[in-house]
């Protein structure tokens, strides 16, 4: 479901300390019960009742009752979480219109001390798995294993901003709280979405940037036209949460399949042909 400021905004004391307990307790239990609730946050079972009663109309929180009665922690509880956080560090003052969607994030405009953008990580339930497998090491922790994989998969795509910052054309990495990664906004479009001025130019560009990354140690992972934004004669490399180091073993065919894609692309769309070699030995020599 959407984010919703408001609800975030409305929340109470007890209302977050429920939240929090939630998310501490999944990592023991696939639905929390009541009393347990109660019992770790030190109020009575009525008020833990009247608050769960508030996150699930605000859709921060999952009643079931098989195989027995408890309560779980969802996407919308850990935005929330994470929005309170970073509000309260004066880093996000509001969250603006949403931007975009892809596999697994969602993205919204924000502001803090100028335009910002926030990235929330989404390793659905359907997808932990797939995930896991593209990616090697995803955490299998708790018993809801996605939740804690989406906040990893934020923290490897800031940790890809620091390392790349400001050798190499991205967003400027400004916070991490959980599953949120907080950037600078990018002006421009999506490579797929418009047409360069020079197209060839362009793919020069780019692939200075690749090679820029690849001196600093990180292969991208998932370069496509989807992936590169443009403004101007200017290219921007986005999405980082699937890179991987140079020192990987399998980092030589991966690089190969990034170029490869952007080279396709370049071919296919604008009639630019770059042989794979050359690009190749452009980015690792």
């Amino acid at each position: 479901m959407p984010i919703s400021a408001e609800a975030v905004r409305d929340l109470q004391e007890n209302d977050l300390l429920v939240l929090h307990t939630l998310e501490r307790l999944m990592k023991r239990y696939q639905w929390v019960p009541l009393e347990v609730l109660a019992r770790a946050t030190g109020k009575g079972e009525k008020e833990v009742s009247y608050r769960l009663t508030r996150l699930l109309r605000f859709g921060m929180a999952k009643y079931e009752k098989v195989p027995y009665d408890g309560y779980s922690l969802v996407f919308t509880g850990f935005d929330a979480l994470a929005l309170h956080a970073l509000s309260g560090k004066g880093t996000v003052n509001a969250l603006g219109p949403f931007i975009g969607e892809g596999k697994e994030s969602i993205v919204y405009e924000g502001l803090g001390l100028g335009r910002l953008v926030l990235k929330f990580h989404r390793i659905g339930q359907r997808s932990f798995q797939s995930a896991r497998v593209k990616r090697g090491y995803m955490p299998e922790e708790g018993h809801v294993p996605w939740l804690f994989a989406s906040a990893f998969s934020a923290e490897r795509e800031f940790l890809a901003l620091t390392k790349l910052h400001p050798r190499v054309s991205v967003p400027v990495p400004i916070e991490r709280n959980r599953h949120v990664v907080v950037m600078s906004l990018i002006p421009g479009e999506i490579l797929s979405r418009c047409t360069p001025g020079d197209p060839g130019a362009m793919l020069d560009a780019i692939l200075l940037q690749v090679r820029e990354a690849y001196r600093l140690g990180v292969v991208h992972a998932d370069l496509s036209e989807f992936n590169v934004m443009i403004d101007g004669d200017r290219c921007f490399l986005i999405d980082w949460p699937q890179w991987m180091e140079v020192s990987h073993q399998n980092a030589g065919e991966i690089l190969e399949r990034d170029l490869r894609v952007i080279l396709l692309y370049f071919a296919r769309k604008f009639g630019i042909e770059y042989p794979l070699s050359r690009a190749l030995s452009e980015v690792t020599g």
